[in-house]
């Protein structure tokens, strides 16, 4: 048998891998975090299987039921939200299935940063604004943050963030953020982003704040923050990037003789 570690994608059911959404329809086990993973998904796993939500479960639990079917030689759909090695806790599952000799794969997901973006109809990386996405989060009740992986340390790149888990401490992101990025930075919070209810609020680091405040959002958001946000400055603020350029040869579009 093997564990299954699948990405189910940030919420949309449709938005699971082709190879995902088959693993779940022929493993007679699936353990899924019910409160991040679309009911249609494993809605998908076989008559008969042992389907069971994981959010109630602590580690030991979840465990107990891997043990169980790999004494019985069943595979294991062991789904999660987005792509499991993001903020996934994969690793501590794998931590307790390798002395047991229990085989393990993992099939990647559509992360929510990349759904987000989807849902914002623009480009993350654009030449001459941003070309690199921080993918990080802040301490709130979670496990705490290790040294030097402070907001400051990331905004001092002027890179795009895509801050995680981090909705309740929105008032010292946009206190940290602000010296570096500036007041009229463009901030957009996505609430369940792909998901029926979607919400994403555009903001600057200024105003986000009041404006998440009066929608009541307190969990399953995502931060982003960054100029290549900026929905109204875009021609202006970035260059065609040279991949296309007509000045721009390579192995595939040789420089004419």
């Amino acid at each position: 048998m093997t564990v299954h570690f699948i990405g189910a994608g940030p919420g949309a059911p449709d938005l699971i891998t082709v190879r995902g959404l088959k693993l779940v329809q022929r493993c007679p086990v699936c353990l899924y975090a019910g409160s991040l993973v679309p009911a249609e998904v494993v809605a998908e796993a076989p008559t008969g299987a042992r389907v069971i939500d994981t959010a109630p479960m602590d580690l030991d639990a979840i465990m107990a039921e891997i043990e169980a079917a790999h004494d019985k030689g069943q595979d294991v759909a062991r789904v999660h939200s987005g792509d499991p090695s993001l903020y996934g806790a994969i690793q501590e599952q794998i931590r307790r299935l390798e002395p047991l000799g229990i085989p393990y794969a993992i099939c990647p997901g559509v992360p929510a940063y990349a759904g987000m973006a989807a849902s914002l109809g623009q480009e993350l990386t654009l030449a001459g604004v941003s070309q690199s996405i921080v993918l990080t989060r802040t301490a709130v009740r979670a496990s705490a943050m290790p040294n030097r992986e402070d907001l400051a340390t990331f905004a001092a790149s002027g890179a795009t963030l895509a801050i995680h888990l981090s909705v309740n401490n929105l008032a010292k992101l946009v206190r940290e953020l602000t010296p570096f990025y500036g007041a009229d930075c463009p901030v957009a919070v996505g609430y369940r982003v792909t998901w029926p209810d979607e919400m994403i609020l555009r903001g600057t680091l200024a105003d986000i704040r009041d404006k998440v405040k009066k929608t009541g959002i307190t969990r399953t958001a995502l931060i982003l923050v960054g100029r290549t946000l900026d929905p109204d400055g875009l021609s202006a603020a970035f260059e065609d990037s040279r991949l296309y350029a007509a000045d721009h040869h390579h192995v595939l579009r040789p420089k004419a003789e």
